[in-house]
């Protein structure tokens, strides 16, 4: 678009649905997961119906990678060459070094105009972040507008999820204050919140229907009151559930937008087949 002055990057974790990013100009990095001796690109060499089929059966446990500062390195320069500004919205900083390496390839370009943002959350809670940069970009906001729009973002949404089990978590490494639902009851549900970088305990519900119902709840409390509201369902190999979820949350919310998408391979290595998210943002 004739107008664009800034260009928008962030990493896959951010779980956009294809329709979006086919519609919106947004340069997308991809994870590194390896499993045994093989590595794939997050969602482009192994998409998310593979990963959960392969990860019921197997004996080998899969971990993941940063973005690195070499891919970050590439895309500014074509970026940069095309004659744009250029905003990076990443993972937290928290979960995982990819912002790290974003730092390092801004570095290697001293002269250009590159805003960091930590969203400091993951999936579609940063992909709202980033969908108020890129709709900003697109009317032809400056730099400092759309960084603003990021920030402004992430003040304003979050994202609950109930997991299935808190084993992937935990065996990756990324349980944080969840852990105190650690040795609990097998059939209780965690209900965790990822906000401001931290994986946060909300309560356990005896069963996965009841959990799910404390979802919408949880997400009622925070969006009660608030204008422009977006609704996005996210899950890792549980569809049906999920489209329960997005169903009652049409009918018992007035939202301007609700998305709903996968939750990729590299987060899946993390959250574990079963869970299902909510994320939402408000006032924009």
């Amino acid at each position: 678009m004739p107008d664009q002055k800034v260009a928008i990057v962030t990493d896959s974790t951010t779980n956009l649905p294809r329709d979006i990013l086919q519609q919106y100009p947004i340069t997308v990095l991809p994870l590194t997961l390896i499993w045994g001796d093989k590595t794939y690109c997050d969602s482009v060499d192994i998409q998310p119906d593979e990963f959960y089929r392969r990860l019921k059966t197997t004996t080998v446990i899969p971990t993941t990678s940063q973005v690195t500062p070499a891919q970050f390195g590439a895309a500014f320069g074509k970026l940069i060459e095309q004659g744009y500004d250029i905003l990076c919205i990443v993972v937290a900083s928290t979960l995982s070094g990819t912002l790290d390496s974003a730092i390092q390839a801004k570095a290697m370009y001293p002269a250009a105009h590159i805003e960091l943002v930590d969203s400091q959350t993951t999936s579609l809670a940063m992909g709202f972040q980033v969908l108020a940069a890129v709709r900003a970009a697109v009317k032809g906001a400056t730099l400092e507008e759309c960084k603003a729009q990021a920030e402004k973002a992430r003040a304003n949404s979050s994202i609950f999820f109930c997991l299935d089990t808190l084993e992937f978590l935990y065996r990756g490494g990324r349980i944080g204050g969840a852990a105190r639902f650690l040795g609990t009851a097998l059939n209780l549900k965690p209900i965790l919140e990822l906000r401001g970088g931290q994986m946060i305990p909300v309560e356990r519900v005896r069963t996965q229907r009841k959990a799910l119902g404390r979802l919408l709840e949880l997400v009622e409390e925070r969006i009660t009151g608030q204008s422009n509201v977006r609704l996005a369902i996210i899950d890792a190999n549980a569809p049906e559930e999920a489209e329960i979820v997005m169903e009652k949350a049409r009918q018992q919310f007035k939202t301007i937008e609700i998305l709903r998408s996968d939750v990729s391979p590299v987060i899946g290595t993390y959250a574990g087949p079963g869970t299902v998210g909510i994320a939402y943002m408000v006032g924009m």
